[in-house]
């Protein structure tokens, strides 16, 4: 599966009809709907703001007013064919005065997306089990020495009265085993599932 490294914009005319297209890397609906409805903001007057996202909790688009299945639907299909998963799209239209009928629609909002795929930096990712293992700073060595022998990657680390890694396994090994022999020191809890850059 790939998701875009950054947040990119192109911008195509197509009959006097500016179509601008935003992408953004997102992992929930919840930021892509905060992004949407920036850009809704920023581009208030447009004719319209069409979108499409692909992020972990579910997918979804918007014609936002243009004829029914000739933007959103078009705009999500062109995310799934380059299988992006993680990505908010929002095309912003000026209308030019020049209809383009439904079938010229449909090209138009899919050839944005695609303009803009085009220009992105693409990265391989993958869902991966993360952990979180908590323990006292005296027990740092023997945590490091661990996740060094056995493939593991520290995602995020939190330093507070505790230590904290968020840890997930190159080669899916069991997490809970490996330290399962410090049950005194290090305390192992399962916290979710991500899609991450591939380790």
């Amino acid at each position: 599966m790939k998701t875009i490294k950054n947040p990119v914009q192109s911008e195509i005319v197509i009959k006097k009809s500016q179509f601008i297209c935003s992408l953004f890397p997102t992992n929930t609906k919840a930021e892509s709907k905060e992004i949407i409805q920036k850009l809704n903001k920023q581009y208030s007057d447009a004719t319209h703001n069409c979108t499409a996202y692909i992020v972990n909790d579910g997918e979804g688009f918007d014609d936002d007013g243009e004829p029914g299945g000739t933007a959103g639907k078009p705009m999500i299909n062109v995310l799934r064919k380059n299988e992006l998963h993680n990505v908010t799209a929002v095309v912003t239209r000026y209308f030019g005065g020049i209809k383009l009928g439904a079938g010229g629609l449909v090209r138009a909002y899919s050839k944005s997306v695609m303009d803009a795929i085009g220009q992105v930096e693409i990265l391989e990712i993958e869902e991966y089990d993360v952990f979180e293992i908590i323990f006292e700073y005296s027990d740092i060595k023997i945590a490091d020495s661990e996740v060094r022998n056995n493939n593991l990657e520290v995602i995020d680390k939190s330093y507070t009265d505790k230590v904290i890694y968020n840890i997930v396994s190159k080669d899916n090994r069991d997490i809970v085993k490996i330290f399962e022999k410090y049950s005194g020191k290090i305390k192992v809890n399962y916290k979710n599932k991500q899609f991450l850059e591939k380790i």
